[in-house]
């Protein structure tokens, strides 16, 4: 019935992620954080505001002016194949700690629920116990939660798997950074979003050394929120303008109405729904992080390419005119990618080195 009404919603156009409006950043040797002015419709009258804030950067988030390319790296995915080195194993571990003895995914079954999810691992779980059935003993109002003690005990076992077992990075991985930065171009690693925690992404990124991680910024979440395009929307630390409330408070008011007009179809059509308001602020987390990696390069976000080995990662570039470059991996073998610059299989060679990088986006 759940996938009776996915299939439904989605034909009238209620699966369609929302994209929240989000201040454009400017950067220079200060940095504008101007709001954009909005005009929102209310009952009795439109509201129109405008304030313009400017701060100076600190030192270490400034790069030269003679930068005109920065490159923001993903980690799970781009890094590692970390879908081929342990994640797969991962669930299999926290299906046994918490006694579920009829699920055990071998490879086909794991790439076969990734590729229907879209990468999405709740629905991954969703998808599995929606074919083989779910626990006798649990509620239906308990599937959520269920699902979220799944991936807590998975992450945990993905953190000591990473960590504890001599996994490589991709090939080519130490040499396009290191090529990059002896040109003079800051590298970014984005740990802030990565779906299996901070933690496990910081543990990958040790993997490149000490000399290595030295010389690049690993922008994660407490970096993220610390920047000051991150204080700003998540109100830690600056005041923000009424017109940022208000696009907050817009943002928030289209998902309770995206909620409300598909529980009223569901309604009509007897189905039983469950909405999923997560995706976004996951999005919104992500164009966060990518505009605070451009600030802490000193770069404007137009000079600024993602390397990116998630479609999320590729969308929230689109929204705020971020160039990406996808490296396919085992779990994006098969996916399509159609707002990228670029797709291509790896590091070096006929793939991705920073000449080709250059060549491809006119650097």
């Amino acid at each position: 019935m759940e996938a009776a009404a996915c299939s439904t919603l989605h034909s009238l156009g209620f699966s369609r992620t929302l994209k929240p409006e989000i201040p454009k950043v400017f950067l220079s040797s200060n940095v504008f954080l101007s709001s954009s002015l909005r005009s929102l419709s209310l009952p009795s009258k439109n509201l129109r505001h405008q304030r313009f804030v400017s701060w100076s950067l600190p030192s270490e988030r400034v790069g030269t002016a003679s930068h005109q390319l920065a490159v923001l790296l993903e980690v799970e995915g781009v890094l590692l194949d970390v879908y081929r080195s342990g994640n797969r194993e991962a669930f299999n571990i926290a299906f046994q700690k918490l006694g579920l003895d009829c699920a055990n995914w071998t490879e086909p079954i794991y790439l076969d629920l990734a590729r229907k999810a879209g990468g999405d691992e709740e629905r991954m779980l969703k998808l599995f116990f929606n074919r083989i059935g779910w626990p006798t003993s649990l509620p239906t109002s308990e599937k959520e939660n269920f699902m979220k003690s799944v991936l807590r005990e998975k992450r945990k076992a993905l953190d000591e798997y990473v960590m504890t077992k001599p996994l490589p990075l991709r090939p080519g991985t130490e040499n396009f950074i290191d090529d990059a930065l002896n040109e003079g171009i800051p590298v970014i690693v984005l740990t802030a979003y990565s779906r299996n925690g901070d933690k496990m992404a910081r543990s990958v990124v040790e993997k490149l050394g000490n000399e290595r991680t030295s010389k690049l910024k690993i922008v994660g979440e407490e970096e993220m929120e610390k920047s000051l395009y991150g204080q700003l929307i998540f109100g830690k630390g600056v005041s923000s303008s009424l017109d940022e409330e208000l696009a907050r408070e817009a943002s928030k008011a289209a998902s309770v109405e995206k909620q409300r007009i598909a529980k009223e179809v569901a309604s009509i059509l007897k189905l039983s729904v469950d909405i999923d308001t997560s995706s976004n602020e996951r999005l919104k987390r992500i164009v966060v992080t990518l505009r605070a990696g451009a600030e802490y390069a000193g770069v404007p976000v137009q000079n600024c390419v993602l390397v990116a080995g998630s479609q999320s990662g590729v969308l929230a570039a689109e929204q705020i005119g971020m160039r990406s470059v996808v490296l396919r991996s085992s779990f994006t073998a098969r996916a399509e990618f159609p707002s990228a610059n670029a797709v291509l299989d790896g590091f070096g060679g006929a793939d991705l080195t920073v000449l080709r990088l250059r060549n491809l986006l006119m650097f």
